[in-house]
């Protein structure tokens, strides 16, 4: 014991020294330095007052007694009845939850076993005052007082029944006779358990209103929030109570971080919509366009074929003529003509028609309007289901959805009716190079090479594969 006792002084002696030195470097009087160094060092003040008691009294008794003193069977008995009565004592509770009885529906709570001894009878339900808007003006204020206290008691109790609707009317009462924001939030707790999340905001908004530095109400009407889809709101609500808390709950710090990535999302998202679809740039564009081998213009829509002005070929070859200019302003046109060509719907021919929703679907899927992409392609198809081309850009488009199954599907299709265009055999090897498949890329390369050598792309793309 002695060398406990040498230690426990170093100890004291050494945080002794601590405060005197504080105080030697302030200028303030020792007094209002020994307050700070208190303030910011509660836990150690009140260990060292303690360990000093105990040091003292363990040197005292040292030094009086040789050897314990006897201990009668009486004693022993009482001294066993007393651990017994300690061991069975309700744990004790927080300094918040003892001042303003809050519910808690974030933790689950493990009862504490009922004490052996006598106890103070709780009131019961019918004894409990029942309060409403017109007979709580007549009430004064002491009675205000306590009638909230036993209306807050008794919703208490209902709540860790579950029985919420009972709790929420108990909570209602209460708040008719003080408006406190606990009320507000046990009863918003309630709300929460039966998922109506419209009160739950509607309350913890009462409870904030009251006090707008209640992190539990935060909390509540931030998830609230969060529920309803309102993640803006959401993450304010979580953001202050963050700062409020100094970042000590978890919960509520990650909730933040999962409120952030949601709204960004949802941002993102907004401003696509609401922005005007355009083509990308004039490289992005021509290197799209030049993945399939260069086509003359078809049968009947050639530079020197005479066309009506205005009508659907007449805009389809004009569309046609705007793509050889590589520019973004004859990309532009382009788009433009392909979109006119079907809404003047002169074409009189199949062919044509099918050629114009290919191309504007092309266009479409490039300005990232791919649903109506998709139809135009869809519908070139139904209405010539030769042109191959259509059969590959729809995979592309499936490509890019992680469809895989339909754009192999569409392969297939498309070598059903030409099997030896060379275009069905380079997009399908960039398929394959895509899925790590370069084995079967590096063959269906090879296969466009041997049936268009000219058609550079399949070159390139062969010697990377390799």
């Amino acid at each position: 014991m002695a060398s406990a006792a040498r230690s426990t002084t170093e100890a004291v002696s050494q945080s002794a020294q601590e405060v005197a030195q504080s105080t030697s470097v302030a200028s303030t009087s020792f007094l209002d330095s020994a307050s700070r160094w208190y303030a910011d060092n509660k836990v150690a003040a009140w260990t060292i007052a303690g360990v000093t008691v105990v040091v003292a009294g363990g040197t005292v008794y040292y030094l009086s007694a040789s050897r314990p003193p006897k201990v009668s069977e009486e004693d022993k008995k009482a001294k066993k009845e007393r651990r017994k009565i300690k061991k069975d004592a309700p744990p004790a509770y927080t300094p918040r939850a003892a001042e303003e009885g809050e519910v808690k529906s974030e933790a689950k709570v493990v009862p504490a076993p009922a004490p052996k001894t006598a106890s103070v009878a709780e009131e019961p339900p019918e004894e409990l005052p029942h309060v409403t808007e017109d007979s709580v003006g007549e009430l004064s204020d002491q009675q205000r007082k306590d009638y909230a206290a036993k209306l807050k008691a008794a919703g208490n109790k209902a709540y860790g029944s579950k029985d919420y609707n009972r709790a929420i009317d108990l909570y209602g009462q209460a708040i008719l006779c003080k408006a406190d924001p606990v009320f507000y939030s046990n009863r918003a707790a309630c709300w929460n358990a039966l998922s109506n999340w419209a009160k739950v905001i509607e309350d913890t908004t009462a409870a904030i209103n009251l006090d707008p530095e209640y992190e539990k109400a935060l909390n509540r009407r931030g998830n609230a929030y969060e529920q309803e889809g309102q993640y803006s709101e959401a993450l304010l609500d979580y953001t202050a109570s963050c700062i409020i808390g100094q970042f000590r709950n978890e919960s509520a710090a990650q909730a933040v971080e999962r409120l952030l990535k949601k709204v960004a999302e949802t941002k993102a998202k907004s401003i696509m919509e609401g922005k005007e679809k355009k083509l990308p740039s004039p490289t992005f564009v021509s290197n799209y366009l030049q993945s399939f081998r260069a086509r003359p213009l078809p049968e009947g829509l050639e530079e020197s074929a005479d066309l009506e002005e205005g009508s659907g070929k007449w805009y389809l070859r004009k569309g046609l003529l705007a793509i050889q200019q590589r520019t973004g302003d004859g990309y532009t046109e382009a788009a433009h003509c392909f979109d006119e060509a079907i809404e003047k719907d002169h074409l009189d021919k199949h062919e044509f028609s099918a050629y114009a929703y290919n191309m504007r679907g092309t266009f479409r899927y490039l300005k990232g309007e791919n649903e109506t992409a998709l139809e135009d392609l869809n519908k070139s198809i139904e209405l010539d289901p030769a042109l191959v081309q259509s059969y590959v850009k729809r995979a592309s488009m499936h490509l890019e959805q992680s469809k895989r199954d339909e754009a192999a599907n569409d392969f297939k299709l498309a070598m059903e009716h030409n099997e030896s265009d060379p275009d069905i055999f380079y997009h399908r090897a960039q398929l394959h190079f895509i899925l790590s498949e370069f084995k079967d890329a590096a063959t269906d390369y090879q296969t466009s090479i041997d049936l268009d050598p000219k058609f550079i792309f399949s070159h390139i793309q062969l010697g990377v594969t390799q």
